[in-house]
């Protein structure tokens, strides 16, 4: 919450599962496309919010599995856990105000007179969340008795029923939408309110997000019938709300741009920095944009010119690996050289996460960042830090001067001979 000193100029909230994550998608490119935007445009002056019916335990699974971004927030468990930054700080005020007029207890006593409802799997049962599955043709006539027994038992709570499988039982207050209400309001006390609020979602369980007031949303156009017939009956005359045409990140990507809420053009989606120049240029669109190169360069998607890595890099900077070893870059440079074309035909793909940047001089600055790769089912990630210089004779203006990395715990790859910059 307090990363930005000010309101942040974007803030998007999006579910996880077929909405920011297309599983359809083996390659990720509709995620990948979203996270180069993201941290070439939008990660300095807005916050991103990931709000799933996920738990803590198979949110950080997903993460492991596919190419995520740290957000700033997380809304966990359809909105009844509230977790802050990368460690995962969780908001006690929140848990606390949703232990009013609830019962756990009671819900597990009454949930288990109905045969229809099978339990999801222990990760998935909750402090303020008991989920279930059940089929559709039964929902309905479960979720109206399940609520009388509960209401005479004196607890106010919520029956969600989604992705037509699964459902869930919450207090009252909880849900994705009061989540978010939530959130804006402390926002609001704080003098910090987001100046556009996109919400994005694809199931029913996402629903309330689009009624909470004053937001933009799309529904991805991978969209279920579920939440499509909810925005039919609520909010089919809502301008503020569209029905993308794109499926999952794409979608969200096509609403920023439907709604002029910023850069929609992913530098994922621009082949030759050097024929298409970009009206937003900065130090983090620097990274982004040269390890689009690098992953180019090694998959063999651009040609062998040495002129370009030349001209990026300071001739007389160093590079220390990440096993410590330091090395100048002109070094690196040679083993860039051999490296061209090394991952040609394969799923090798890079990405950054988390990036920052600090000007330290008048044309000076330091750039912090995660960097990831990913190869067949290897994994690997390390902690960068850059020195970028200005200089008006390099292309877009800087120079790289000085990389170090470190390894994140755990991700550090058996061959090493190979990780370069």
């Amino acid at each position: 919450m307090d990363r930005l000193d000010g309101s942040a100029h974007l803030m998007i909230v999006s579910d996880l599962d077929f909405t920011m994550v297309d599983h359809l998608d083996q390659d990720n490119l509709g995620l990948l496309r979203f996270n180069a935007m993201w941290e070439a445009y939008y990660r300095q002056d807005s916050l991103l919010v990931f709000s799933t019916g996920r738990s803590p335990t198979i949110y950080k699974e997903l993460r492991k599995e596919k190419p995520l971004l740290t957000p700033d927030i997380s809304i966990m468990s359809v909105g009844t856990e509230i977790m802050y930054g990368e460690s995962m700080i969780r908001d006690e005020d929140w848990e606390q105000y949703l232990n009013q007029n609830w019962n756990r207890e009671i819900v597990t006593e009454e949930t288990a007179l109905f045969p229809e409802l099978t339990p999801q799997s222990e990760t998935e049962q909750r402090p303020h969340k008991v989920s279930f599955f059940v089929e559709k043709i039964k929902a309905l006539k479960v979720i109206r008795f399940l609520s009388e027994r509960l209401e005479k038992r004196g607890l106010d709570v919520k029956l969600i029923y989604s992705n037509e499988t699964a459902l869930d039982v919450l207090p009252k207050g909880a849900g994705k939408g009061q989540a978010l209400a939530y959130l804006l309001e402390k926002f609001k006390v704080d003098g910090k309110m987001p100046v556009n609020t996109l919400v994005c979602g694809d199931s029913g369980n996402d629903a309330e997000l689009f009624g909470v007031p004053e937001v933009y949303g799309v529904m991805v156009s991978n969209a279920q019938e579920e939440l499509l017939q909810w925005h039919a009956e609520n909010a089919k005359n809502n301008p503020n709300i569209i029905h993308a045409t794109e499926r999952c990140a794409a979608g969200i990507i096509q609403a920023i741009g439907n709604f002029s809420l910023g850069p929609n053009v992913s530098p994922r989606d621009i082949g030759d920095f050097q024929k298409c120049k970009v009206e937003i240029y900065n130090s983090c669109h620097e990274v982004v944009k040269f390890y689009l190169f690098y992953e180019r360069w090694r998959r063999a998607e651009v040609a062998k010119n040495m002129q370009t890595p030349n001209l990026i890099f300071f001739p007389l900077g160093t590079f220390v690996h990440p096993s410590g070893v330091e090395q100048p870059v002109s070094h690196c440079i040679d083993v860039m050289a051999r490296l061209h074309g090394d991952k040609q035909g394969t799923d090798y793909r890079i990405w950054v996460d988390r990036v920052s940047s600090e000007q330290v001089g008048s044309d000076t600055w330091r750039m912090k960042f995660y960097k990831w790769e990913t190869f067949g089912e290897e994994r690997h990630g390390c902690l960068t830090t850059v020195l970028l210089g200005s200089k008006a004779k390099v292309p877009d203006g800087f120079t790289w001067m000085h990389m170090h990395q470190t390894w994140l715990e755990g991700s550090e790859p058996k061959d090493q001979t190979t990780w370069l910059f």
